[in-house]
């Protein structure tokens, strides 16, 4: 396990697939975690499942309360939540784990933005000033987010892109706690390779989980 800096609170909000997994491996790594949801009593058996690690709040109280927020929820929702707690997310850390993509109707998935187009910028463009904003924790699928966690003898790598590296200290820690090992890809101009289809994704031409070396190799090989 990490040892982290047990000041850096963190929010898990939505608490679908993504958002256990995210949770599940920060209490794993022994990092208290904020759980909260649309639906208050799922983020209370949740916490209550987790121990000691683990509180639930109100939406508005965990971004009160934490100073890195997680919305671990789709896309157009992420949008919206973004508008309507503007105010609440104004100096925190907003960490970006959306993928804008949903169903094809033909067992795969397609982009529902311009090819050329990022979740991250375009979700940029939405945040509140005075507000850092990452791209993180969205780089895996779900199985490998949670199976691929803490494997030894080193650990998978997370990418992260992030335009404010004032917060890149922060991230890093979570991405440690949750058994990965970071590593930053540039400026949110990036987020676009660590997005489904990006060259750095597992759904993407990356294809798998890398370790460190493997990922520094292959960022070298396809600077862009």
């Amino acid at each position: 396990m990490n040892t982290v800096n047990q000041q850096v609170k963190v929010a898990v909000i939505g608490l679908g697939n993504i958002g256990k997994a995210i949770a599940t491996n920060l209490v794993k790594g022994n990092h208290p975690v904020i759980l909260s949801s649309r639906a208050f009593e799922k983020a209370s058996n949740l916490a209550d499942k987790f121990g000691n690690l683990a509180t639930a709040e109100e939406i508005s109280d965990a971004i009160h309360k934490a100073d890195v927020i997680i919305p671990a929820i789709y896309f157009d929702n992420i949008k919206e939540f973004l508008v309507q707690y503007a105010t609440e997310l104004k100096g925190k850390i907003i960490v970006d784990v959306s993928n804008p993509i949903a169903p094809d109707g033909n067992g795969g998935f397609r982009k529902i933005i311009d090819q050329h187009d990022s979740a991250g910028q375009t979700l940029l463009a939405l945040v509140p000033k005075e507000t850092s904003f990452v791209k993180a924790f969205g780089t895996l699928g779900v199985h490998s987010l949670s199976e691929e966690a803490f494997v030894t003898p080193q650990n998978k790598v997370l990418f992260y892109a992030s335009d404010n590296t004032n917060s890149n200290q922060f991230v890093e820690e979570l991405i440690k706690a949750s058994g990965f090992e970071p590593l930053h890809i540039g400026g949110i101009n990036q987020s676009i390779r660590i997005e489904v289809f990006g060259d750095l994704h597992e759904f993407g031409a990356l294809g798998k989980t890398v370790v460190l070396d493997e990922a520094k190799d292959i960022i070298g090989q396809h600077k862009i």
